[in-house]
């Protein structure tokens, strides 16, 4: 897998193929990108799970904090990595030590660690690295130009909205 570029089809399929999220690195400060991206993926019907051993036993909104990827409760489809690079390789370990195995690991901004990439793919996993699930969820969906962000794209498409609640888009809508 090319790690500098990723075809549309292969962001979506991770996005549309998981439902658990655990987030490592998780923050309860509404200030922290990740604190804002816990919060959009809930919104976006994902189960998410935060990983933080500082705030283990808390809650992040709504949702309850777990020391580390072993301990959570449920089986995890996707670990989104809001460490540094080089954290991300033993987090990339305690992923494939999981039973039953992750389907994705998601290197947030600015974080790549290409051995830890490798291993995962390896093991038959799905990598991203330096892109944020947020950022590509609304990018797919319509919804950053939807919120007045030039995409330089024209589409006389209607959006699809995700059904109930407030509006959202959905990243199921036709291309």
């Amino acid at each position: 897998m090319n790690h500098d570029t990723y075809p549309d089809d292969y962001i979506r399929s991770i996005l549309k193929g998981v439902r658990t999220v655990a987030i490592v690195g998780a923050s309860n400060n509404p200030a922290r990108p990740s604190y804002i991206v816990t919060k959009y993926l809930a919104e976006r019907g994902y189960d998410v799970v935060a990983v933080n051993p500082g705030l283990a036993g808390g809650e992040i909104v709504g949702r309850p904090v777990f020391a580390r990827l072993a301990d959570v409760d449920r089986p995890i489809d996707m670990v989104e990595i809001f460490r540094n690079s080089e954290a991300a390789g033993p987090i990339v370990d305690e992923a494939l030590a999981l039973a039953p195995r992750p389907k994705a690991i998601w290197m947030q901004l600015s974080v790549r660690n290409d051995a830890a990439a490798a291993k995962a793919e390896a093991e038959g996993i799905q990598v991203v690295m330096n892109r944020c699930p947020k950022i590509e969820y609304g990018r797919l969906s319509g919804e950053i130009g939807w919120q007045g962000v030039n995409s330089r794209i024209l589409s006389a498409k209607k959006p699809q909205l995700a059904g109930k609640g407030f509006q959202k888009l959905t990243i199921d809508r036709a291309r």
